[in-house]
C-alpha cells in the first residue's frame, strides 16, 4: 500500500482504518500505539503490529 517506509514517531494509517503513532519499526513491520480504531478488530491493548505493505505514512 504505502512505499514511505514510517520512523518511530510517525502517525499510521493501516488498510483496515487503524491510525497510530508508530514506536517501533522492526525489519518487515512497525509495532504502533493505536490512536483511533475505526475498524472491525477490537483490542486487548492500546498496541497491534502492522506490515509495511498495510499502511501509509500521514
Amino acid at each position: 500500500m504505502g512505499t514511505k517506509k514510517a520512523n518511530i514517531g510517525d502517525k499510521i494509517i493501516s488498510k483496515t482504518g487503524i491510525k497510530g503513532k508508530v514506536e517501533k519499526v522492526k525489519e518487515n513491520s512497525v509495532i504502533v500505539e493505536i490512536i483511533e480504531n475505526m475498524s472491525e478488530y477490537e483490542f486487548m491493548n492500546n498496541r497491534t503490529v502492522v506490515s509495511h505493505k498495510n499502511y501509509i505514512v500521514i
